[in-house]
């Protein structure tokens, strides 16, 4: 792996695409240029190889590039996917169907106190079904887009990166909010 030079502040405008089996592309989402997706290179908020393909470039320099499975969130695994007591998800014996409904994606933590996000796929009468795996698992990822800023990241970015890395201060997701209603777990897809 090249060496990256870190605490660089970046600022991209992206579509982000994945590829289906017939290589056709599905738009996933978009950073503009009025709201770039931010980072500091070297603290693990992006993909290693996606950071590898971004980092070398100046100022207003063109990307388009393809990140593989194993480069991205790997490959989607059957096993991933549980099955939980509905009573898991009730209160008052009664499903929470303003968060929980096929589709919904829920903050989960394990015994351990790890947070992760799972998608909730089916309700049944007795067991509710979590695929546990990335949304973009087993996808070919495609970013095309330019490079909006590049610099010297401020001892104060590089210390509010961290901060936020480490759960201080906001919800720890990225997006910056206090609370994550409405966080549209925008930046999740660049962690590594």
């Amino acid at each position: 792996m090249s060496e990256l030079k870190p605490n660089l502040y970046v600022a991209v405008a992206y579509r982000l695409y994945t590829k289906d089996k017939e290589g056709r592309r599905e738009l996933v989402e978009e950073a503009t240029r009025e709201q770039p997706f931010q980072f500091v290179s070297g603290l693990g908020m992006t993909l290693d190889d996606f950071e590898a393909q971004i980092v070398p470039l100046q100022k207003d320099g063109e990307f388009d590039f393809e990140l593989t499975p194993e480069q991205a969130y790997g490959e989607y695994e059957e096993e991933r996917v549980i099955k939980v007591p509905r009573s898991t998800f009730e209160i008052d014996g009664r499903l929470d169907k303003e968060y929980i409904y096929e589709g919904a994606v829920v903050p989960l933590q394990n015994a351990d106190g790890q947070r992760f996000n799972g998608l909730i796929a089916k309700i049944g009468d007795q067991e509710v079904t979590v695929d546990l795996n990335h949304p973009l698992a087993g996808k070919v990822l495609i970013f095309v887009g330019e490079v909006v800023d590049v610099r010297e990241a401020t001892k104060e970015e590089i210390t509010a990166t961290l901060k936020m890395l480490t759960g201080e201060g906001g919800c720890g997701c990225g997006c910056g909010c206090e609370d994550c209603e409405g966080c549209d777990d925008h930046h999740h897809h660049h962690h590594g």
